[in-house]
């Protein structure tokens, strides 16, 4: 195992620092993501991200098992991430869905699995449950007893390591100070993707729309140069806790959720002079920020040139100036504005991380 690839997790299993995203619009064949994972892998990406509600899990299987049919990489090899859906926060719901994920993937275990958003809403087939008037329909649920559920799929083998995903920091605590807790969070974990794809009813849209802006399409942690998250990292550290991030490279810039007059990160001068000093591409220069600051990052492309391209991000280093230049970049901007909600009582981003 290459140290520089991988970090240690708090209950002594090991994550690779570079992960191959997986999420994809409605209008993305789900074959692509089949063919992406097969060019990931061998690239030499060994951690593959995904979650429940990607619904894209069978053909990531189909992948996986087809590179260690071939012999690209054995099972042990490949680090792979699911995410519990918020409709299944019930702690007799959690084991359940987890076992339908694997069957998807044909694995026997997953490396990570995740408590994907902290919101919880009804359980039911539905990912993104509505009444007859297309209102979200939310769930109370305690938090605690979902890590409770979560713990006995690590006891039960059937995911190796447990963590979070958009928490704040007042959740991570929550967490964290539970009498009897076994095991602590393994990390903290985000996507800006939330929804695998719009509904074609127009109440359901809009539904949709409105758990968008409380959910802020985008994670507490989401981190690039525009927005480093130094107070988050730092307190992640200080509980042994490793951040994950999207958003390395700004963000997609999707025109119904990005505001069209959003500053485009790796046109940034400071970041292409940096880039052209180490003969690297913005975007290489964006990774290794992250991956240096010891924060796990998770690229997503379908295109073959740049999944390609992403694993150029451990043949160099930046020196401490170039960090210092690049940490003087923050504006502690965000791509997908917070919006303040209330709807439901654990919405996280009230807090200032």
């Amino acid at each position: 195992m290459n140290p520089k690839r991988y970090l240690e997790l708090n209950d002594s299993h090991h994550i690779p620092v570079l992960g191959f995203g997986t999420f994809a619009p409605e209008e993305v064949p789900k074959s692509m993501a089949l063919e992406a994972t097969k060019i990931a892998i061998d690239a030499g990406f060994r951690h593959i991200d995904s979650a429940y509600f990607y619904q894209n899990e069978e053909e990531l299987g189909l992948a996986i098992q087809s590179k260690i049919a071939d012999g690209t990489v054995r099972r042990e090899d490949i680090f792979y991430t699911s995410k519990l859906p918020s409709t299944c926060h019930r702690p007799e719901l959690v084991r359940p869905c987890l076992e339908q994920s694997l069957k998807k993937l044909q694995l026997g275990y997953v490396d990570l699995y995740l408590i994907h958003f902290p919101v919880s809403m009804k359980p039911g087939n539905d990912l993104i449950p509505t009444d007859e008037n297309g209102e979200l329909l939310f769930d109370t649920v305690d938090l605690r007893d979902t890590w409770e559920a979560m713990e006995k799929c690590k006891d039960s083998g059937l995911a190796k390591s447990i963590g979070v995903s958009n928490f704040n920091r007042r959740q991570l605590e929550m967490i964290l100070n539970k009498p009897g807790l076994k095991y602590k969070p393994v990390c903290n974990q985000a996507s800006f993707a939330l929804f695998a794809r719009m509904p074609k009813s127009r109440a359901l849209a809009r539904a949709v729309w409105r758990l968008a802006k409380a959910l802020n399409w985008v994670a507490n942690v989401e981190c690039h140069p525009y927005l480093n998250q130094s107070k988050l990292l730092d307190y992640c550290k200080s509980k042994d806790i490793v951040l994950v991030a999207y958003g390395a490279l700004g963000t997609q810039r999707c025109r119904k959720w990005i505001e069209e007059n959003s500053p485009y990160l790796l046109e940034d001068p400071t970041l292409c002079a940096i880039a052209e000093k180490h003969k690297q591409t913005p975007a290489l220069i964006s990774l290794r920020y992250l991956l240096q600051r010891g924060v796990v990052i998770v690229a997503k492309s379908f295109n073959e040139k740049r999944i390609k391209e992403n694993m150029k991000v451990f043949e160099f280093q930046l020196p401490a100036e170039d960090m210092a230049v690049i940490d003087r970049m923050n504006r502690n901007y965000r791509y997908a504005t917070a919006r303040i909600t209330s709807a439901h009582p654990n919405y996280p981003y009230l807090d200032e991380y």
